[in-house]
């Protein structure tokens, strides 16, 4: 099962976690720019009081900024900044908006910054009324235009949490006049708790509608790093920190116009060095008490209950869509898996549904996948200043979305827009969906006990690191074997461009064995390339919750929505759909648990199609060379690439019945170390090989580039005349034991087998299943649960595991590690017997007398060089020891003790072992017999330990 390499040193554990909270950080806050501020901009610093709730008379202090252009008055706009961030977040966005001409005013919300309160997560008697109230601020200042007494010419924009506040403010504030929400939610239920199946497919037409169904599961990865950011001190200082008093201007620098410009101090420590009163502590950090309670719930059980359903709707932007009517203009990211397009989708269905007027654009970043870039945001500020001025260009109700290509531009990949007149559904026609067959059969697919080990479909805040690799994609999307089932298109003739989100009608059942009343399983759709590599585009999953499964195992039928992509499928290419019942990002259910998993009759993916107006992304003059260079290294890689696939089919026939042959072997690691060097020898087929060597010999680096894994500095291996490269179709004829196999401990071995051969992808014929457990010698143990395996069973079962197929040459990495003698004994023979069968074994071990005992051959390496192989017995005789069968061994080990040079004489029954050290043996026993000693026999003493030691030296 493929895993994910983790750091293993305290210094690389926190290089990772730095590297993802940066990652999260600039995914949450907001967008920045990266052109110099102008210089024109001035600043103004003040705290606002603003009543705590509706008819308090406790206040709270709000850290407010306003931004004033070289010309005032002007159109005003409200800047919201992201979860976990304050006013400084959008300072950068703030001074461009206001280099176009806006007043911008910018604020820390309530619990984070310099300003007091508890978060309510944009509750609208808080955070909500407190954005209301900054209205009333900007239409008493002199600076902002009005449209009369009290109201202001003002749009409200924000991304993330500061978007979800724009919507919020514009469904409750009628002065707000254009509102443009960046990569948001719709309904912060059904984006933390989603749930993607329904009896039917949603009757929206438009491109991405999601299944808002209840019941959802629990996004616990993405929610906990939220949960994470509001429960220490706030990201400005202490809540109660001084801030700067009203009416204080500063100057571009940010420092105070008149004064010092240092930030508060922090209060001054005791005599004895320690602060003088220690914060109490508080598990639920800076959030209202209900936010807490309704967090706690999701954290600990998994589920929303009705009173956290509630909460998380009200301070949701469907709350008052249907009142908006304001010009509002949706981004959305096509790398999120946080809020996905189905949120934009209903946002746009509810806002057009009330009367308001639409624009939708969806680009290639996101909450995953990085922030708006200086063209869009050029967008979203002509469509502010047009709606709020009439001057420019309307930007009118179309959508257009991008489509990101392979080709990359200084590290940057090419992206075409495709622009089309509305987005479909709201108005007209809806969104065509083609219809596209898939096949295979009802599957089996297991939850273990914990839901451990979990699938991986992606790290959040992360996943762009997967789209720009084609290494470290896999990393980010993993099935373990046996835990979901897998159904495939055949390969498209043309290209075929997916925009939305696809539907699929399931058939789902309990196991009658293992029945239980409910599934949690997790849909995601890959894109196969032509040479079998899959990728999970925008690492997107849909979870979805099955309820009311009979115990006799009737199926039940549910249409589950996929999410919303935008994603081009290749000639060449297919779609494979997977349906898995575990994902590290989500609470799942602990129980174990098989379900029953299969298409329902006549059922097909329907995939989305929104045809358009494609334009190129135009490239600034000066990346134009980078482009040029870019072209050549794309040439140099299809070079290279011919290169490997016809290294990888280098075949020589003259070995084509040999299994292994490795010639001039060498593996130089960066720095100069030198792991493997001059290596060379051969396996035949029947052979048991041993591969000998004390730690540092370089055996582990063999075997990972005779399993293709790293490639080496100089020389070949060649398998069946084969040679080896990264991914060479003959490592299909290899079969590899190098770690544990993870079998699920409460299904037999036979099903743990049938399950990992599954997923494999090839027929259930070739598997050889009872010549692989004849072979192992499980007998009807095969059919018992894994868990009441003794270790030796387990050890069977994986060599059993790695002779599905029978493959013509396994690999095996210490396969007796962990057993007693006696199962030790069990393996050697599962060992030679698979050797008898003509096929060929290579085997690493530190045991030099199982080695001696179990193989045919031997190779021993020292330092990374050969120095010895043959028979065994050939090199165990190499000792210069000998053996004497006598008839007084008493007489004979005195007579040996008298020559010279002759040591380490032993008895040892009828036997008597000497070190001759070059003494013939003839010569040793002739002595023998002139001292009156019977010789019965007379030989070369073979052990291997013995050869071993002299040649790699003792303290090796």
């Amino acid at each position: 099962m493929p895993r994910i390499p983790l750091p293993r040193t305290r210094g690389a554990r926190f290089t990772a976690l730095a590297a993802v909270v940066v990652v999260v950080a600039a995914a949450v806050v907001v967008w920045t720019t990266s052109g110099s501020p102008p210089s024109a901009v001035r600043t103004q610093d003040a705290v606002l009081e603003l009543p705590a709730a509706p008819g308090s008379a406790d206040k709270v202090r709000i850290d407010t900024t306003t931004y004033l252009p070289e010309k005032t008055p002007a159109p005003a706009v409200l800047l919201a900044h992201g979860f976990g961030g304050d006013k400084s977040s959008v300072d950068p966005q703030a001074r461009e908006l206001a280099g176009r001409g806006f007043v911008v005013l910018t604020w820390s919300a309530r619990g984070f910054g310099r300003s007091t309160g508890k978060i309510g997560l944009n509750d609208p008697n808080a955070e909500v009324a407190d954005a209301s109230r900054l209205v009333d601020h900007l239409a008493a200042s002199k600076d902002v235009l009005t449209d009369g007494k009290g109201d202001p010419k003002v749009a409200v924009t924000g991304a993330s949490y500061g978007g979800a506040l724009s919507l919020l403010l514009a469904g409750t504030d009628k002065r707000i006049d254009a509102v443009a929400p960046v990569i948001t939610y719709n309904d912060l239920a059904q984006g933390l708790v989603p749930n993607a199946a329904a009896a039917q497919a949603p009757a929206a037409g438009t491109p991405a509608a999601g299944e808002f169904a209840p019941g959802g599961v629990f996004k616990k990865t993405w929610a906990g790093i939220f949960f994470s950011a509001g429960s220490g001190a706030p990201s400005g200082g202490s809540p109660s920190a001084e801030a700067p008093e009203a009416g204080q201007e500063t100057n571009d620098s940010g420092t105070t116009a008149g004064g010092s410009g240092t930030a508060p101090q922090a209060a001054a420590p005791t005599a004895g060095g320690q602060a003088s009163q220690l914060p109490a502590a508080d598990p639920c950090g800076r959030f209202t008490a209900e936010v807490c309670q309704a967090y706690t719930e999701l954290a600990t059980t998994g589920k929303a209950g009705p009173q956290t359903v509630a909460l998380l709707r009200r301070v949701s932007p469907a709350s008052v869509t249907s009142k908006i009517t304001a010009p509002t203009l949706l981004v959305q990211g096509e790398s999120d898996t946080l809020f996905g397009l189905d949120q934009s989708d209903a946002t746009a269905r509810q806002i057009s549904a009330a009367g308001g007027k639409v624009k939708t654009i969806w680009y290639t970043g996101g909450h995953d996948g990085g922030t708006p870039g200086p063209q869009l945001r050029t967008k979203i500020g002509d469509f502010l200043w047009h709606s709020l001025t009439g001057e420019g260009s309307d930007p009118g109700t179309g959508f257009s979305y991008d489509v990101q290509g392979t080709l990359r531009a200084n590290g940057t990949p090419s992206v075409r827009t495709v622009n089309a007149d509305a987005y479909p559904g709201l108005t007209g026609q809806g969104t065509e969906r083609r219809q596209v067959a898939l096949t295979g059969p009802v599957q089996s697919a297991v939850r273990p006990a914990g839901a451990n080990p979990a699938a991986v479909s992606g790290i959040p805040g992360l996943n762009g690191l997967a789209g720009s690799s084609s290494r470290l994609a896999p990393l980010f999307s993993t099935d373990p074997a046996g835990q979901a089932a897998q159904f495939s298109t055949a390969p498209f003739g043309s290209q075929l461009l997916v925009a939305g989100s696809s539907t699929v009608h399931l058939r789902v059942a309990a196991d009658p064995a293992h029945p239980l009343p409910e599934a949690v399983l997790f849909a995601k759709l890959y894109d196969v390339g032509t040479d079998g590599a899959r990728v999970l585009p925008a690492n997107a999953v849909a979870p979805f919750r099955v309820g009311g499964l009979p115990a006799d195992g009737t199926p039940v039928d549910v249409t589950v929505t996929l999410p919303g992509i935008v994603r081009p499928i290749e000639a060449g290419h297919s779609l494979r759909l997977v349906v898995g019942t575990t994902d590290q990002s989500y609470s799942v259910p602990g129980q174990p648990g098989v379900f029953r998993i299969g298409l329902a009759p006549g059922s097909a993916l329907a995939v989305p199609v929104v045809p358009g107006v494609s334009v190129g992304t135009p490239a600034p003059a000066g990346q134009l060379i980078g482009i040029g260079a870019t072209l050549l290294v794309a040439v140099a890689a299809l070079a290279f690439a011919a290169l490997r696939r016809r290294r990888s089919h280098d075949v020589d026939p003259e070995l084509a019945h040999t299994p292994l042959v490795i010639s001039g072997l060498r593996k130089q690691y960066a720095g100069g170390f030198v792991a493997v060097k001059d290596l060379s020898f051969r396996v035949e087929p029947g052979q048991v090989l041993g591969l000998l060597g004390p730690n540092g010999a370089g055996k582990t680096t063999t075997l990972r580039m005779l399993m293709g894994l790293i490639t080496p500095t100089e020389g070949e291996i060649r398998v069946f005349g084969h040679r080896i490269t990264p991914g060479a179709p003959v490592l299909s004829r290899i079969g590899s034991f190098v770690e544990g196999s993870g079998f699920l401990p409460h299904l037999s071995g036979r099903t743990n087998l049938e399950l990992y051969w599954a997923a494999t992808g090839r027929p259930a014929e070739k598997a050889h299943f009872a010549e692989a457990l004849e072979i192992a010698g499980l007998g009807d143990a095969v059919d018992r649960r894994v868990k009441n395996y003794s270790q030796g069973m387990r050890q069977r079962l994986a060599i059993a595991q790695a002779m599905l197929g029978l493959p013509e040459l396994m690999v095996l990495d210490e396969p007796t590690n962990g057993l007693d003698p006696p199962q030790i004994h069990q393996m050697r023979e599962v060992l030679q017997r698979y050797a008898a069968t003509g096929r060929t074994v290579v085997v690493s071990s530190h045991l030099l007398a199982e080695v001696e005992q179990t193989c045919s051959h031997v190779v021993v390496m020292h330092r990374g060089t050969l120095v010895a192989s043959g028979e065994v017995g050939e090199l165990a005789a190499a000792s210069g020891e000998a053996t004497f069968r006598v008839g007084d061994p008493a007489a004979a080990a005195a007579a040996l003790k008298a020559f010279d040079g002759v040591t380490d004489v032993a008895v040892e029954g009828e036997l008597v072992h000497a070190n001759l050290d070059g003494l013939p043996r003839a010569e040793a026993v002739a002595a023998l017999v002139r001292a009156g000693v019977a010789v019965e026999q007379a030989g070369p003493r073979r052990r291997l330990e013995d050869t071993f030691l002299q040649l790699v030296g003792e303290n090796s």
